[in-house]
Formats: structure tokens, C-alpha cells, sequence
């Protein structure tokens, strides 16, 4: 099945009778499409719609042979290397499946990704957290890696004082730079926070969204086409209206 699909992107990427807008993508052009396609799967999942999901991962799939066969025109590897790598590493995370070893679960998993990360070289606890992931996931990441180490609080109480401390010096700061660095503070904060009492904070943030979107819609579907021309005051009663409607 996936030759199909290798064949069809190699025809495209022809240098002489392929599509155009193919030829002219390299890795940094297609990369942002490639996170588009994971977060459309994502929603897909989060919906349960499984023919959204079946057509997205495709979407995600054609990425990865994309990338693949860029990699294989410059002699950097093709996309039968990267299944045997993706094999190799999966049975090698977890030897008690395909080995001998009666270790496993995934304090384990996390043991062996840190012997191969070290093996590359990358010996700090913070190698490794790829700095192309959304912001709040490599907040929390960041956070629990540190974690690993024992530099962590013991409870939620000191993240929950940090949020506090780190509003107050929003508020004290001074310059528009200032201001932004002490807000990107608190959001760091606020993850951490999150992260202690238990709570994927993307996730969180995620069904904020959707609450906020359900509400406004719902604001305008009240309101008709002179929405935009309602005081501040009618669009929070419609606010109220929507949100009481919602509960």
C-alpha cells in the first residue's frame, strides 16, 4: 500500500515532469504542514469523528514519506530507514516484550531514552526536549525533566505561590519588554502549577478554547448580524446569557 504513495511523491519531486510547487519545498518549508497535519489528527481524536481521523492520518502520513524523500534526493536516508529506525527503537524501549530483560513499564522506558540520549552525547537533563514543540508542551516538559532530577516543589502550594508572585511582577513592570518577560514568567508558572495538581495543560487549554468558541458563537447566534455594534455592556449580558445556558 505505502509504495503507492512513496511512487506517487517521487513523481511528484521529479525534477523534470513534476509539480512545482513539490519541487520548490524543502524540510523548513514543509515542517510547519507537518505540525499542522499532527494537530489536525489530534482534533480529529478529540472529536471522535474516525473518518476525520482516517483522512488526517493520511494527511500525516504523506509528511513523513514528504520528508523522507527529500532526505533520500540529498543521500541522507530513505523512508525504509526510517521504519527500521522507528522498529529498532521500539523494540528496544521495551525488552521485556521483545527480549529477556524482566524490566519494564515506563519509569523504564524513560530510563533507556536517557541512556540514548547520552549515547548521542546529550548528557544534560534538559537534551533532548525539542525546541519546535508549542510552547506549553515544552513548558511542561521542561518542567518534568528538571523534575527528574529533584529539582521540583514537593506540592502544589509553591507553584501556586509562584502564579501569585509572578502576577505581582507583571504589575511592577515597567517597559512593554519587561512586561512580556514577566508574562511568559507566569504562563511557565501557571504550567507548572498545572502540572502539580495533575492537569495537561494543553489539554486545559484546548477545552478552554472550545468553551470560549461555543460561548461567543453562541453570543452572535443571540445577537444576529448587529452584534458587532452592541455595547460592551449587552455583549456581557449575551456573555452571561450564553454562559447560564451552557451550565
Amino acid at each position: 500500500m505505502i509504495e503507492r504513495l512513496v511512487t506517487i511523491m517521487a513523481r511528484l519531486r521529479d525534477p523534470e515532469h513534476g509539480c512545482e510547487w513539490d519541487l520548490a519545498q524543502d524540510f523548513a518549508s514543509i515542517a510547519p504542514y507537518t505540525i499542522e497535519e499532527a494537530y489536525e489528527v489530534a482534533d480529529a481524536c478529540e472529536r471522535g469523528d474516525m473518518a476525520d481521523l482516517k483522512d488526517e492520518l493520511g494527511d500525516l502520513l504523506l509528511q513523513v514519506v514528504f520528508h523522507s524523500r527529500m532526505a533520500e534526493e540529498a543521500g541522507h536516508f530513505a523512508l525504509p530507514d526510517v521504519v527500521a529506525g522507528i522498529s529498532d527503537k521500539m523494540e528496544r524501549r521495551h525488552p521485556h516484550i521483545f527480549g529477556n530483560d524482566q524490566r519494564g513499564g515506563h519509569q523504564f522506558w524513560e530510563q533507556i531514552k536517557a541512556e540514548e540520549r547520552g549515547a548521542k552525547g546529550a548528557d544534560g537533563a534538559l537534551d533532548g526536549v525539542a525546541i519546535g514543540l508549542p510552547a506549553l508542551l515544552r513548558a511542561e516538559k521542561l518542567q518534568k525533566r528538571a523534575a527528574r532530577t529533584g529539582f521540583d516543589w514537593p506540592d502544589a502550594d509553591g507553584p501556586r505561590a509562584k502564579v501569585i508572585e509572578e502576577i505581582a511582577e507583571v504589575d511592577a513592570a515597567a517597559t512593554p519588554d519587561a512586561v512580556a518577560e514577566e508574562i511568559g514568567d507566569l504562563l511557565f508558572a501557571v504550567v507548572n502549577w498545572a502540572r502539580h495538581r495533575g492537569v495537561d495543560p494543553e489539554a486545559a487549554l484546548r477545552a478552554a478554547n472550545a468553551k470560549f468558541e461555543g460561548r461567543f458563537r453562541q453570543m452572535e447566534a443571540m445577537a444576529g448580524p448587529q452584534f458587532a455594534a452592541l455595547s460592551l455592556n449587552d455583549k456581557e449580558a449575551l456573555w452571561l446569557r450564553a454562559k447560564a445556558a451552557k451550565d
